[in-house]
This record gives structure tokens, C-alpha cells and sequence, in this order.
């Protein structure tokens, strides 16, 4: 089997099931490389402001190496936070056949890309894009950088349109790029949590016949929590219910803003087995993003899962593939208020019989973005063996 090195900062709960995939279906073997090392599975996350730990497997049912990482600052909140002196011997000492570097943004990741390029085949996956794009002198110098970098990848996959186009941009081929979707574990949020769903539901006071819009993300500027929470109380709808999910920097103000409005609940931080609960019990979910940074938002794959209709903001780079408007939910202007009104009181003028339809047309949408999809394409372009695939 040809052998593939996936370089990747961390154990990351969207990244492992890909990595347990692949070793599973045994087309092609793999090993993981943590750059961040060991100490980032005891990382604090300042968007939550608490320690994470997730509650599904992270690091099983695929091999791995630790890598040393000697940076004063360590983390992935600045390049030089991932320094690793033994990367390049310690991936060569496993002798791959290829190499897939996930994001570029670091000392050590644009070291082995730029070591491993026209040595072996330099893979990569990314999700940037242009949504957060603006003219001028440091859009020039920027795009002189990453036409730089990306002459250093050999092919990349991209999870969807944004990000293709993003490439293309600063120097891809199309015939350097494949299609590698986003994924979730859909079988996981599609399961039915009714009982739970009926308990939480209960807890917060909602009727059977209420609607609750959700949010559940970390409450900070780049998701526009706030934007959300305006929208709603302009709105002032009978049975409509508004949840926040989440911890974060505006946690306070947004609690302060709300004032115990009786339709505006709160919860904490939830961990991945209880996420399916907590967008089954909703009947909207929205991702009012305005960035910088919304490269995707997989919370809308995890909601469309769940069967729910979305409403996103068009500065959310997973939107212009996965809603699509009066189908499954729709879009609106980030950081207007009263577009984001003005979209959910049509959205739920009509109860929820418009909703449930809109909910099972996002599971039909969703249903192919899967890691099985994902990690096939990975195969493929590993085994043909060429630097330039189809």
C-alpha cells in the first residue's frame, strides 16, 4: 500500500473520524503527525474559556506520533506556535509515498512544505476563502505570499466552492484541485434523541407547538451572536423562542441585552454527544456569521443532519453550497439586522409544519457529504501516484 503522512496540529473531533476511516478501509496506510504535541489535548480554548476535552474518541482506531514542539508560545493562535525540530526526520524515518498537510499557518507546516516539495507528492487541505476578501496595497503583498505558498502544493482538496475558488486565485490548477466534502458523523445527529429532545425542551418552558431558533457556537464577534439576538427582539412573535448555546467573550452582554426576556434561553458549552439533543429540539438553526474567519461552519452540516432548516449568513463559506433559499432554509446579509428579521418572520409565519419540510430537505442535501466521500477522494489521488491528478 502506498503510505500517507498527514501533518496536523491537533486532535481536532471533525479531523479523527477521517483519520479512523482511512485506516479502516486499508487502501492506502496512514499516520498522523500532532505538531502541536501532546500538551494540545490539555489545551484551553479561550473562544469557550474553558478547557475542552471531547467526549467521543479523538485519538483511537488509527496510529499517530506525537511530535516535539519547542515554541516559547505554543498553540494555533500564531505561526510560529508550532516549532517542531525533528519534523522532517521524523516523517522521513516512516519513508511515505506522499505527504497531506493540513493548513499552512505555521513554522513547521510551511517547513515540510516547502522540504517535501518535487521529493514526494505534497498534498493539501484547507478551507479558506475570499468571503472576507478587501482591495488594496496588503491584499496585494498577501496575494504575492500565498501564490508563493501554494507553489509548494502539488494538489489540494478543497471542501466546497469557496474554497475552490480561493485556490484558483492564488495559483492552483483546476487540474491540481479534487473535491473533498466537509463531513460530520450524519448517522450520529440523525439518530433519534426524542426522549432527551422532550426533556430539554421541557426544561426551558417550551410547548410542543413553540418554535426555537438556535445558536450554538462560541459567543464571539466573528458569529455575530449579537446580530441574532437584535433580529429576534425586533421580531416579538408569539411562541417563537430564541436558545444560545454556547460560552464565549459576549456571553455577558448578550445576557445583559436579553434582560430575562422569557423567550431567550441560555446553555453552556455542550460536548459532541449531547450536540444531536440540542439541534433536535431546535426547529431553526441559525449561523449568523459576519467573520473575518467563517471558513465553513460545520454546525450547519451538524444541524442539516439533524433534519433542521438553516438560516445562514452569506459570509459563512459553507452557504453557498449547502442552503439553499426555499428549499432548506435561506441566507441573508451578515451584520444586518433587519434582513436577518425580515427573513425569520417569513421563515416561521407558517408554524411548523413549513419547518419540518425544510428540516427533511436538508437531511436529502446533507446526505452525501459524508467522510466516506472525503476519504475516497484522499485514496484516489494518493494512489494514482500522480502530482497532478484529475
Amino acid at each position: 500500500m502506498k503510505k500517507l503522512a498527514i501533518i496536523t496540529s491537533h486532535p481536532i473531533q471533525y479531523y479523527a473520524p477521517a483519520f479512523q476511516l482511512l485506516h479502516h478501509r486499508q487502501q492506502i496506510e496512514i499516520m498522523v503527525f500532532y505538531t502541536w504535541g501532546e500538551a494540545s489535548v490539555r489545551k484551553h480554548d479561550p473562544g469557550f474559556n474553558k478547557k475542552i476535552q471531547w467526549d467521543i474518541p479523538v485519538l483511537s482506531g488509527y496510529p499517530f506520533q506525537w511530535l516535539k514542539n519547542n515554541s516559547d508560545d505554543p498553540g494555533t493562535h500564531h505561526f510560529n506556535g508550532i516549532k517542531n525540530p525533528d519534523l522532517i526526520e521524523q516523517i522521513k524515518s516512516w519513508q511515505p509515498d506522499a505527504v497531506l498537510v493540513y493548513g499552512w499557518g505555521y513554522n513547521s507546516h510551511l517547513k515540510a512544505l516547502r522540504y517535501f516539495k518535487n521529493r514526494i507528492p505534497v498534498l493539501f487541505r484547507g478551507d479558506s476563502t475570499l468571503l472576507d476578501e478587501v482591495n488594496g496595497v496588503r491584499s496585494i503583498l498577501k496575494a504575492t505570499l500565498l501564490k508563493w505558498v501554494y507553489r509548494h502544493v502539488d494538489h489540494a482538496f478543497y471542501p466546497g466552492a469557496n474554497t475552490k475558488a480561493y485556490f484558483k486565485k492564488y495559483g492552483l490548477k483546476e487540474s491540481q484541485l479534487s473535491f473533498a466534502p466537509h463531513a460530520i458523523d450524519n448517522a450520529r445527529f440523525a439518530e433519534d434523541r426524542g426522549t432527551e429532545v422532550g426533556a430539554l425542551r421541557k426544561a426551558h418552558g417550551l410547548k410542543d407547538d413553540d418554535i426555537v431558533i438556535l445558536f450554538a457556537g462560541k459567543l464571539e464577534e466573528k458569529k455575530s451572536p449579537m446580530v441574532l439576538l437584535s433580529a429576534f427582539l425586533n421580531l416579538n412573535k408569539p411562541g417563537l423562542h430564541l436558545l444560545f448555546v454556547g460560552n464565549g467573550p459576549l456571553e455577558s452582554r448578550l445576557k445583559l441585552e436579553a434582560k430575562d426576556h422569557p423567550h431567550i434561553h441560555f446553555m453552556d458549552f455542550q460536548n459532541q454527544s449531547q450536540m444531536p439533543v440540542v439541534y433536535q429540539a431546535c426547529d431553526v438553526f441559525c449561523l449568523p456569521s459576519a467573520g473575518p474567519g467563517e471558513t465553513w461552519g460545520l454546525a450547519i452540516n451538524e444541524a442539516m443532519a439533524s433534519g433542521k432548516a438553516i438560516l445562514a449568513s452569506d459570509k459563512a463559506g459553507s452557504t453557498i453550497d449547502l442552503v439553499q433559499p426555499g428549499v432548506n432554509g435561506d441566507i441573508f446579509r451578515a451584520g444586518d439586522a433587519d434582513n436577518l428579521t425580515a427573513k425569520l418572520d417569513v421563515l416561521t409565519k407558517n408554524g411548523k409544519s413549513t419547518l419540518i419540510e425544510l428540516g427533511e430537505n436538508s437531511k436529502k442535501i446533507i446526505e452525501n457529504w459524508t467522510f466516506t466521500n472525503q476519504v475516497k477522494v484522499f485514496e484516489s489521488v494518493v494512489n494514482s501516484g500522480k502530482k497532478h491528478a484529475n
